[in-house]
């Protein structure tokens, strides 16, 4: 599907607000971006009825094509259905929880090297070479997926 005729449900990250670097203050050896929590949901509109319940707002997503990201505050969720089989913790590196883009930080292909380095395996992993957006999948010893999800 081409840029022009994709619907990304106003989920633009060039439109989002730019600050220089994430905050240093924060605690944390690696710097992996905006978490959130990716849930796997039987029936997507069921469930942003729900999550609207607690208070959750769409700020982004294509319902039609089956996902939906939720915001209430700081906290973030994406509903997904059909799209994954687990529910998945989510980073995405040079974001932050207030959706602004970072404009110095942490490449993917770096945390993919890091990862590695210190002995983690990974899923799926990234074209050596390639530049910008890019994902990869490890999990954790209990068997949960974690997404690292760079769109820039």
């Amino acid at each position: 599907m081409s840029d022009e005729t994709h619907d990304d449900g106003g989920f633009d990250p060039d439109s989002f607000p730019t600050i220089s670097s994430a905050d240093a203050s924060l605690p944390g050896t690696l710097e992996l971006g905006v978490f959130s929590l990716s849930l796997s949901v039987a029936d997507l509109a069921a469930s942003v009825e729900f999550y609207g319940k607690l208070g959750f707002v769409p700020t982004g997503g294509d319902a039609e094509s089956g996902w939906v990201i939720l915001k209430n505050g700081e906290t973030t969720l994406g509903l997904f259905h059909g799209m994954f089989e687990r529910n998945m913790l989510t980073f995405n590196p040079g974001l932050t929880p207030r959706m602004e883009r970072i404009e110095q930080f942490t490449d993917i292909r770096e945390l993919q090297r890091s990862l590695e380095a210190s002995g983690l395996s990974v899923d799926s992993a990234i074209e050596p070479g390639s530049t910008g957006p890019g994902s990869l999948t490890l999990i954790d010893p209990d068997g949960n997926p974690i997404l690292i999800d760079q769109f820039f």
